[in-house]
């Protein structure tokens, strides 16, 4: 009997180590008068606390080739795209590609547009997070109208924006899933650790117990 108690809480504490974070954001044009008619639905899905995070989606209204799609500081569209700010770069670093070393946190690269102006969005990035310090929750996606050039072109703006060009459409990041225990700095990592803890300690437990 006591060795069933200690496997069902084995049990209870990997499935609470596992709970997959999810957040959404839909994409509006910046300008819904006289601009692009630019929308989307994206998803950010994370697994693990640390772990990377997918960004899947449509993105559509663009024309076709590469646009800068980044995360911005701000969840304020008061002022449409504009007011969302810079990059998410919390660690003050220049910008660069999704890959690079030196990077803002908020740099996930380009995405790309067909024929149609469709654009299928399939990231998979190690350091954006749906918590912690690199919590992007309550920021803004921002789509730009030009290729971001990663950091590596000879223009002023390269170290900063890419050069992406104009903001096209942008939406604020927010909660999709589980409706309770998210923690915008802390009380996901807390619980990771206590997991972390605990579910050695309950197969020690289950070693030492007899049927």
């Amino acid at each position: 009997m006591n060795k069933m108690i200690a496997f069902l809480l084995m049990a209870v504490l990997a499935s609470a180590s596992a709970e997959e974070l999810v957040a959404v954001v839909r994409l509006t044009p910046h300008n819904s008068t006289g601009g692009p008619n630019v929308n989307g639905a994206i998803t950010f899905t994370q697994s693990a606390t640390n772990g990377p995070v997918t960004v899947t989606g449509t993105i559509s209204g663009l024309k076709e080739g590469l646009h800068g799609f980044h995360v911005h500081e701000k969840g304020d569209l008061s002022s449409g795209c504009t007011s969302a700010g810079g990059h998410f770069n919390p660690n003050g670093q220049n910008h660069g590609a999704p890959g690079d070393a030196v990077r803002h946190v908020g740099d996930l690269g380009n995405i790309q547009a067909n024929s149609e102006g469709i654009a299928t969005v399939n990231i998979t990035d190690t350091v954006i997070s749906l918590s912690g310090a690199n919590n992007i929750l309550g920021r803004a996606v921002v789509v730009h109208e030009d290729a971001d050039d990663l950091g590596k072109g000879n223009h002023s703006l390269s170290l900063t924006t890419g050069n992406a060009g104009a903001r096209l459409a942008c939406g604020v990041i927010g909660v999709s899933s589980p409706n309770s225990n998210w923690s915008g700095a802390g009380i996901a990592i807390v619980s990771s650790y206590v997991v972390s803890i605990l579910l050695p300690a309950a197969a020690l437990v289950l070693s030492f117990l007899d049927y």
